[in-house]
C-alpha cells in the first residue's frame, strides 16, 4: 500500500512539473507577441499554480455572492460519481454549486483571510439550506483560517471567457 502511494506521488510530481514547465514555455511566447485571442491568455492564468493558490491578474470576474456560506466534502464522497459525471476527488479545485452551470470556474475568496482558490462546478449541492457551495476538501483547507473548521463565509466570483 505505501508502496503504491509513493508510484502515485512520483507520477503525480513528474506530471505537474512537465505541466508547470510546458506553461511557462507557452506563457513567455504569449507574452512576447500581441494576442488577440485572450482565452488562450487567461487559460494560462488560471492553471498556473504560484504556491498552489491560483493567479487571476488580468481575468474578467463578475461578483455572483458576497457574505456565502461555504462548507466542504467529506471524504466518504471520494471516488463517487458527480452531477456532470466525472469522478469526485478531494484533492483536485471542485466544488458543487445549486444553480451554476457544470464547468464554470469560480473565484471562492475567505472574507476573513483574503486568500482565494478557483475551482470548477463539478456538482449540485449542497443540499443544506443555509450553505452555498460545496468545496473540495483540499480547496477549502488551502483557504480556511482554522484548519478544524467545517464551514466559512465567502465571497463567490464567477470567472468569465
Amino acid at each position: 500500500m505505501k508502496n503504491k502511494k509513493n508510484i502515485i506521488l512520483s507520477i503525480l510530481s513528474v506530471t505537474l512539473f512537465s505541466c508547470f514547465t510546458y506553461i511557462t514555455s507557452q506563457s513567455k511566447q504569449v507574452e512576447n507577441k500581441v494576442s488577440q485571442d485572450t482565452l488562450k491568455t487567461d487559460i494560462l492564468k488560471i492553471t498556473t499554480p504560484v504556491d498552489s493558490i491560483f493567479s487571476v491578474k488580468g481575468l474578467k470576474l463578475k461578483l455572483y455572492k458576497k457574505s456565502a456560506h461555504a462548507s466542504y466534502y467529506h471524504d466518504r464522497f471520494n471516488g463517487r460519481r458527480t452531477a456532470n459525471g466525472s469522478r469526485f476527488n478531494n484533492n483536485k479545485y471542485t466544488a458543487a454549486h445549486k444553480k451554476l452551470p457544470f464547468g464554470t470556474k469560480v473565484k471562492v475568496t475567505n472574507e476573513a483571510n483574503g486568500k482565494f482558490v478557483i475551482v470548477e462546478i463539478t456538482d449540485r449541492g449542497p443540499f443544506v439550506k443555509t450553505r452555498d457551495i460545496d468545496l473540495s476538501k483540499r480547496a477549502f483547507m488551502e483557504i480556511t483560517r482554522s484548519k478544524g473548521a467545517g464551514a466559512m463565509t465567502v465571497t463567490i466570483e464567477t470567472i468569465e471567457k
